[in-house]
């Protein structure tokens, strides 16, 4: 026994079987591979059934009672063979709910197929999923895509003429680009409606960009209509998108380029900066507008202002005059010759006190006369060598100031202001 036990189990015994009754793996000789599960499981009780033989034998301790211990054995032998499979099938359930296990990131949905059929669309998290049954198809729902219809920015702004030249409403061609910006809103439709999304989606792009040119003129792509006929591009690229059920959504389109071809670009040159030129004039004339009009009503209402101010003014004064006028009329009614000499008076005191004079009254003499030196003098400012000659009007010959002076006894002369 001591020799069959230090013998190795991958050593073929004597009857030429190939294998050793006591290697419970069952190894065949040279040849490796994972053995059957009946047969190791009969390997293992073999094994054990002959080392509870050589023990509870007739020549062991046992004696001729080895009989039930071998019974023994061999119950106790069935029982854990029981346990172990348990145990196996156990951990191969557990290995199976383990694999089924999967995590959906934040910005991913998961379509789950059961046998190859749709299933349901889970969300970010983690979920479970029966191994070999159900598979999982994770799509990112929120990163934005990008496509390009009529240029490749990667071959340096490249225009692709196929896609961008487009025939205008006026029979004009246009040379236009656009980037689409889209992004997955339905990952069921996306990954089982259409056959590949993203080049229904460039081709949907494309056909609307024409039925959008084609419908208006050229002038109105190029300059001012741009952004319009970007939004009506988005608007119509979705409405396709959503009746092929493509599950993509169409976030923004903007125009990257819209010029002529290349073979009329130097004349569209010229009409565009006549264009600008245009605008530069008209922004011009609006700015001297702006400036000259507020100016030229600011001096409108000024004026305005003054006539209603003189209109007031005469008014007030024609006003005064009549009321003076009557008011002297009733005195005058009242008392005519006081009112009479009055009116004298005030006339004098009006005309002679603006102007000035010199009487001379000649003793004995009843006449007084009236000298307008402020005119002399005037005169004799104007003229200096008609000084004297301007200067010397007395009605008599004699100079003013001699008479004013003489005092020989013929006369005394006074002189007031």
């Amino acid at each position: 026994m001591e020799g069959q036990d230090s013998m190795a189990w991958n050593q073929p015994d004597g009857n030429g079987s190939g294998r050793d009754p006591r290697d419970p793996w069952g190894n065949r000789g040279g040849q490796q591979g994972p053995p059957d599960l009946d047969e190791l499981l009969g390997n293992l009780q073999r094994r054990l059934r002959g080392l509870f033989r050589g023990r509870g034998g007739p020549g062991g301790p046992g004696g001729s009672g080895g009989g039930g211990s071998t019974g023994g054995a061999g119950r106790g032998l069935r029982s854990f063979g029981t346990r172990g499979i348990g145990i196996v099938i156990a951990l191969i359930l557990v290995g199976w709910g383990l694999a089924g296990i999967y995590i959906v990131e934040p910005a991913e949905e998961g379509v789950v197929l059961r046998f190859g059929r749709y299933h349901e669309t889970t969300g970010p998290g983690p979920h479970w999923a029966p191994y070999l049954i159900d598979s999982v198809e994770k799509v990112n729902v929120e990163q934005i895509r990008r496509a390009e219809i009529g240029y490749r920015s990667e071959a340096g702004d490249q225009s692709v003429p196929p896609e961008s030249l487009m025939l205008t409403r006026d029979e004009n061609i246009v040379d236009v680009g656009f980037a689409v910006l889209y992004r997955i809103k339905d990952a069921r439709n996306y990954l089982f409606r259409v056959r590949d999304p993203d080049i229904t989606l460039r081709q949907a792009t494309e056909s609307a960009i024409r039925e959008v040119v084609g419908r208006n003129i050229m002038d109105f792509v190029l300059t001012d209509g741009r952004a319009v006929v970007a939004e009506r591009v988005r608007e119509l690229t979705q409405e396709i998108l959503d009746r092929y059920e493509t599950g993509l959504l169409v976030t923004s389109v903007n125009m990257q380029k819209a010029q002529p071809p290349d073979q009329v670009q130097d004349a569209f040159s010229d009409a565009v900066r006549a264009r600008e030129d245009e605008e530069r004039y008209k922004n011009e004339a609006r700015a001297y507008a702006a400036e000259i009009l507020p100016r030229a009503r600011g001096d409108a209402n000024a004026m305005l202002q003054q006539a209603e101010g003189y209109k007031q003014r005469v008014i007030n004064e024609a006003q005064g005059d009549t009321a003076r006028f009557t008011s002297v009329l009733d005195e005058y009614r009242k008392a005519p010759e006081v009112t009479r000499q009055r009116l004298y008076l005030d006339a004098m005191q009006n005309v002679l006190g603006s102007s000035t004079k010199v009487l001379l009254d000649v003793e004995g003499g009843n006449n007084l006369l009236y000298v307008p030196l402020d005119k002399l003098l005037t005169g004799s400012g104007r003229d200096d060598g008609a000084g004297d000659s301007s200067s010397s009007f007395d009605g008599t010959g004699a100079r003013p100031g001699r008479a004013a002076s003489d005092d020989t006894g013929r006369g005394r002369g006074r002189s007031r202001q």
